[in-house]
């Protein structure tokens, strides 16, 4: 499961909701399908960029690697390594690919089911949800304590 964090909700998020204005989609299509539109929010590149990118190599997102791109002069394999940077394995980009991760489906609203990997509004509750999982994830995992604060930081407290 992904690393959680700020980053990574965020462009979870930023990228279900330039899904549900209008971004374009295509699950075919290395630039604008579920990796390639989060590639766009994590990297800025735009869909041409990243299309042109992914053209140099063969396959889907899980099996490019290390073609070189004339456009960015980066590997795709650097490409990839932004989203794993971003806190996803590369099981997780299989999963976002394919909509897959159980984890993630089973907190769908309304229950564990399996979603269409080319249906934009079944990508947008991917998106949502697997950042509300993670996000649970992250507040879960600060061990934050109300007498601990206080103790390193007394101006804190007001009378």
């Amino acid at each position: 499961m992904a690393k959680p964090s700020i980053e990574l909700i965020e462009a979870l998020r930023t990228t279900a909701q330039r899904l549900k204005d209008g971004a374009h989609y295509s699950w075919g299509h290395h630039g604008a399908c579920n990796c390639g539109n989060l590639l766009q929010v994590i990297t800025s590149m735009t869909e041409g960029e990243i299309l042109r990118c992914a053209q140099t190599g063969i396959g889907e997102w899980t099996e490019l690697s290390e073609e070189y791109c004339p456009d960015t002069n980066a590997t795709l394999n650097s490409i990839k390594s932004q989203l794993e940077q971003a806190g996803l394995t590369p099981v997780d980009v299989h999963n976002i690919e394919y909509l897959t991760d159980r984890a993630v489906l089973r907190e769908l609203p309304g229950g564990f089911r399996w979603l269409k990997r080319n249906v934009r509004e079944d990508v947008i509750l991917y998106f949502e949800t697997f950042a509300n999982l993670l996000e649970e994830q992250l507040i879960a995992s600060l061990d934050l304590k109300l007498d601990d604060i206080i103790a390193e930081n007394p101006k804190l407290v007001y009378c």
